[in-house]
């Protein structure tokens, strides 16, 4: 009797140990395989609601509409101010009487220099680009002026303007220099290029396209998009440039749609198709004022954007 029960308390102390291995197995997977899972949830979780959001205001958004350092375009300016001078489009004595403050001395060698190889907007420099390439605009040949709605239905009014009558910085009158020289070549192609891209680019002063800028800046964004367009750059790119000076020009204007796309599209700014940007729907009055009405005031609104004449 004594060897029996031995023999069955033995067998069942084995099978107790084996039941014990198998559950410490069990545990020691449920430990690897589970509890870092878990770990990793709770961590998740805690980034989550330890990561502030990024507050929606005016200041952040112009940090990514308006930045400090500006807009670089890698175009050669080459001798394109001289020949302006040279045609009368700009008055090199009025200019250095209107821009004689220092922070203008380095943009001045645009007009008496033929070394700078790019342009650069910024909240500096925008005044000075704002009418440079007003006056490359008005004084250049070219098809949008010649053949656009200035240039045959208002053919014998086009002084009436605010792009041509306004215009007092040059050595000629406006209407004299109005499509006058050829201060960029352009080749027929390019200069259907430059018209089909005008009529893309709205502005936020008027309901016109820059196929008809009747203001400084419609007339000035013409100019820019001519200079590009001479040296080979593709419509997105000069759409792009297009949005960066409107965006420096009016800068509330496109801070309150920066704030519109990221809120009603869940889109950032630099994410943003510039072609989409600078249509009517969004950068002609009537459209940016139906925008206004869906956005109402972004929080941190200080100053409204700049009006033609500005």
């Amino acid at each position: 009797m004594k060897k029996i029960f031995t023999h069955q308390t033995t067998k069942i102390i084995t099978i107790l140990i084996a039941a014990i291995i198998v559950l410490t197995g069990w545990s020691y997977f449920f430990e690897v395989q589970l509890r870092p899972s878990n770990r990793l949830a709770q961590l998740i979780s805690k980034t989550a609601q330890s990561t502030p959001t990024t507050e929606l205001t005016a200041q952040t958004l112009a940090a990514q509409v308006v930045p400090a350092e500006g807009y670089t375009v890698v175009v050669n300016w080459g001798d394109t101010g001289q020949k302006l001078v040279a045609a009368g489009g700009i008055d090199l004595a009025k200019y250095q009487q209107n821009y004689d403050d220092p922070q203008y001395t380095q943009l001045m060698t645009y007009l008496t220099s033929d070394n700078n190889k790019s342009i650069t907007i910024n909240k500096d420099t925008a005044y000075f680009w704002v009418n440079t390439l007003w006056a490359l605009g008005l004084t250049q040949r070219s098809d949008v002026l010649d053949k656009g709605v200035m240039g045959t239905q208002y053919k014998d009014r086009v002084g009436n303007f605010a792009s041509t009558g306004g215009w007092t910085l040059g050595a000629k009158d406006a209407v004299k220099l109005y499509s006058s020289a050829d201060i960029i070549p352009l080749t027929n192609e390019q200069q259907v290029m430059v018209d089909r891209i005008a009529q893309n680019i709205y502005r936020p002063c008027c309901g016109n396209p820059t196929s008809f800028p009747d203001c400084n800046h419609g007339m000035a964004i013409l100019g820019l998009i001519e200079l590009m367009v001479s040296q080979d750059y593709n419509e997105e790119d000069i759409y792009r440039a297009a949005l960066a000076f409107n965006s420096y020009w009016f800068s509330q204007t496109y801070i309150d749609l920066a704030y519109y796309f990221q809120t009603k599209e869940n889109t950032a700014w630099a994410d943003v198709d510039p072609k989409r940007a600078l249509s009517a729907e969004f950068s002609s009055a009537q459209g940016y004022q139906q925008v206004k009405k869906q956005i109402g005031t972004v929080p941190g609104t200080q100053s409204a954007g700049a009006s033609c004449g500005t």
